[in-house]
């Protein structure tokens, strides 16, 4: 390692604006609104304001397969809010999450004057398995195995999103120390889960759960080369078993619809930048003409 250069924290931190690389507009010491915009409303029983980076994929991931089931109640308009942009500071969004991030779910089904708000993927995630009674164990101990699991990937992702990912990919300056430290850690939660995974076909058992929503829009997107495009880097091929897991959930239909929705870079093929009706997946034309632009 080279020997760093020795940084002194001044007495009293403050905010430099162009700090934090490409995602620096995205970051703020305070929370709040920094406009007013009112958050447009749909059709749908469910109103769902999101982005289709790994957080914001679990959910219409899980809203596609609630679909798959045959549960009409999950039918949802998903609207494109640009991070980039600025879009999660308007009043509208911030009255939905109060954190500032995506995704947010808006529930008008409950016969409640005001809409329930739920924000947080793994809270989203849990709530919608809670109301339509799926893809959430019944019996005890695979519910708690389940929960584990999907708490595990709360905890365990910003250490892959903000730690690796930021200063492996995103940050101004690459600094050795910061990349081998949570290089180190990224690869020590992919044994984790290639441990796991040795033993079960799904992170928590036999069956398909919200725990693999969550984990593998994550750790899949890594281990497939699609999240940051360091397998190479953390040799992720040697994690046979994360692997095998990978490849399977990316073959079912609602993952692939799920990964299309709020997507707004990559192949336009892939993108359908909001979803306000099932048929928009066949009528995209809109939409690769601006991501064409």
């Amino acid at each position: 390692m080279n020997d760093p250069v020795d940084y002194t924290p001044p007495k009293i931190w403050t905010w430099d604006k162009a700090n934090g690389g490409k995602f620096a507009s995205t970051n703020r010491p305070i929370a709040g609104p920094t406009h007013e915009k009112d958050l447009p409303v749909g059709k749908h029983p469910l109103q769902l304001y999101s982005l289709a980076t790994p957080n914001g994929v679990k959910v219409t991931v899980m809203l596609e397969e609630l679909l798959a089931l045959g549960h009409s109640g999950a039918e949802y308009d998903a609207w494109l809010i640009k991070i980039n942009d600025g879009d999660q500071f308007g009043s509208g969004f911030i009255g939905a999450n109060p954190n500032s991030k995506i995704p947010a779910l808006m529930d008008h089904s409950t016969g409640s004057k005001q809409p329930v708000r739920v924000f947080e993927s793994g809270a989203i995630l849990l709530y919608l398995a809670e109301k339509f009674g799926a893809f959430l164990p019944s019996g005890h101990a695979a519910r708690t195995e389940c929960l584990n699991w999907l708490f595990w990937q709360m905890g365990s992702a910003p250490y892959l999103g903000g730690g690796f990912g930021h200063f492996y990919v995103y940050a101004p300056h690459k600094i050795e120390y910061s990349i081998d430290r949570f290089a180190m850690e990224t690869k020590r939660q992919l044994d984790v889960l290639d441990r796991q995974l040795a033993e079960n076909r799904y992170i928590a058992g036999d069956e398909f759960t919200i725990a693999d929503m969550a984990i593998h829009p994550w750790y899949g997107g890594v281990a497939s080369n699609l999240v940051y495009k360091a397998s190479e880097f953390l040799q992720t091929d040697s994690y046979e078993n994360v692997n095998r897991w990978t490849k399977e959930i990316a073959q079912r239909p609602a993952v692939i619809r799920g990964r299309m929705v709020n997507r707004i870079s990559g192949d336009p093929e892939s993108q359908l930048h909001e979803r306000h009706d099932a048929s928009d997946f066949e009528n995209r034309t809109q939409d690769k003409l601006q991501a064409a632009e």
